[in-house]
């Protein structure tokens, strides 16, 4: 019997190819795949996970996408190869009613943490001892900026007509109370510094950056972020030819 619902009723058939781990099976180290992983799951949409081995990529996949590497999408039969173009089309295609909005409202969100991996990069990367405090300290100067929009109230936590200030933010998120395309961005990043950071150069967060860790805390209780997170061992993996000893 013929399926007489319309295409737009339908779930789509939707396959992400992220990047494997150590074993070619589990889930590698790549903030692009876990950025999409989370979008899809906080999309509310059925898909599935295949995990890609880069170093014996299966015949099936190279016709499939040949030299492509992961994050790369299957959606309805049809290839999706570039990430920012990928989340893009599924903010556009899976979208309310049915499906959330994940665009945050304010365009700071996207751009406070935009720096940060940069500088974590630069800052891991070093290898003259010497060099390494002015490198630290671009970096948290990039943790403080993340702070301060954190504890910064957004305009619809101020109420004009309420006696009491809202001093500082007490918001779950970047944007809100709400995982946004904005963490989907930045929380991966983080993760990946708090790990490596603390592996290779014996750096931890400033417990007094409160807005950062009351962010990560939350990331931290929500299972479209930690049950996309790959292994602390696969990000140490990933860092240890890259965080050269400093001399």
């Amino acid at each position: 019997m013929a399926d007489l619902r319309s295409s737009s009723q339908r779930e789509p058939e939707i396959e992400l190819f992220v990047k494997a781990g150590i074993d070619g099976e589990s889930i590698g180290n790549c903030p692009f795949c876990q950025r999409l992983f989370m979008v899809l799951w906080l999309k509310g949409v059925k898909f599935n996970v295949t995990t890609v081995d880069m170093t014996r990529k299966p015949e099936e996949l190279k016709e499939l996408a040949p030299g492509t590497n992961p994050p790369f999408l299957v959606f309805n039969k049809e290839l999706k190869t570039d990430f920012i173009k990928i989340e893009e089309f599924l903010e556009q295609t899976l979208a309310p009613p049915r499906y959330p909005h994940l665009s945050p409202r304010y365009k700071e969100s996207f751009d406070v943490g935009s720096d940060i991996f940069a500088k974590f990069s630069a800052y891991i990367k070093n290898t003259q001892k010497e060099a390494n405090p002015n490198f630290e300290k671009a970096l948290l100067r990039e943790f403080k900026r993340l702070d301060n929009y954190l504890n910064s109230p957004l305009l619809d936590e101020i109420d004009q007509d309420s006696a009491d200030e809202v001093l500082v933010s007490r918001r779950r998120f970047l944007d809100g109370d709400h995982l946004t395309l904005a963490d989907c961005n930045l929380l991966p990043k983080l993760n990946i510094i708090k790990v490596a950071a603390k592996k290779y150069r014996d750096f931890d967060i400033p417990a007094e950056f409160s807005g950062v860790w009351r962010y990560l805390h939350n990331a931290y209780a929500q299972e479209e972020f930690t049950h996309t997170c790959p292994d602390d061992k696969e990000i140490e993996c990933t860092y240890a030819s890259v965080a050269k000893k400093m001399s």
